[in-house]
This record gives C-alpha cells, structure tokens and sequence, in this order.
C-alpha cells in the first residue's frame, strides 16, 4: 500500500504533516476521512460581484442540515467572504494552514483549520481554485463540527 495516497494518485504529495497522518490509507479510506461531504453544512450556489477599493460581494446558497440560507459577505476575497457567511450561521472556522495543487482542470485544496481547540486536516476539489478552497472549508466545519478532530 502507498505511503501517500494523493502521490500514489496524482504525483503530487500531501502537505508533510497530512501525508504522515494518511500514510497506509487506500484512496477511497483518505476520501472518506478528509474530503467527506457528509455533514450539517453543504454549499450550493457562489458568487462574487467585484466593487471598488479591492472589495468584492459574495453571495452564497448553504444548506444547513434541511434548512437552506442565502448567505452574502462584503470582503476583500472569497476566503474572508465564506468565513464571514459562515460566522454568520455559527459556524466559526480558522485556518492554520493552506496547500493547493493546480492539477489542469482539477484543483485541489487542503486546509489544516480548527474551531476551538479542535483542529483537523480537510481536503477540497473544483474546478477552480476558488471552488476548491470554499468546499475545503465546508469540509472543514463538518469535520470540526460533527467528529473528534486531529490535533
């Protein structure tokens, strides 16, 4: 079995600290434990509407369990955007650490981020960087908000 099952997939390693902690796991078992869209939170629809002086407004469909929000955010990028929409809805979120791989038409992000004193890894794919990082912090909100998480 690989020792790195992003390498053993794409040729491109996992963060250091990601890839000695999903060391041994089978593709399907590494998408299971960081990339799961299981969960309280799932995004839907984003937007970004670009205004003056290097801000942007953000407009985003999040279903919390069975209820669905419009959530929107005046910031300066879509990371602060979805931090601020999901502040919002109580789910706060830090990242601790960010690592993406262009990979042509797949990208992918990986967060280390915590709530509270709890901190896991996520990993998050779209088709722009963009996408990858907003799904990789919804991962990240379900995985800090719902499982013991890696410290």
């Amino acid at each position: 079995m690989p020792l790195d099952p992003f390498a053993a997939r794409y040729g491109r390693p996992l963060p250091l600290p990601l890839r000695a902690e999903a060391a041994g796991m089978s593709w399907q078992e590494f998408l299971a434990m960081y990339a799961s869209e299981r969960g309280p939170l799932r995004l839907g629809d984003w937007s970004a509407t670009t205004l003056s002086a290097g801000r942007s407004a953000f407009e985003a469909t999040i279903a919390v369990g069975d209820t669905i929000h419009s959530a929107s955010a005046l910031a300066c990028g879509p990371v602060a955007g979805m931090t601020a929409m999901l502040y919002d809805l109580g789910f706060g979120i830090e990242i601790h650490s960010f690592h993406r791989h262009d990979l042509g038409d797949l990208h992918v992000t990986f967060l280390l981020c915590g709530s509270g004193a709890r901190r896991t890894w996520v990993m998050g794919t779209g088709e722009s960087g963009v996408e990858s990082t907003l799904r990789a912090m919804i991962a990240g909100i379900n995985r800090t908000h719902t499982s013991a998480a890696v410290r």
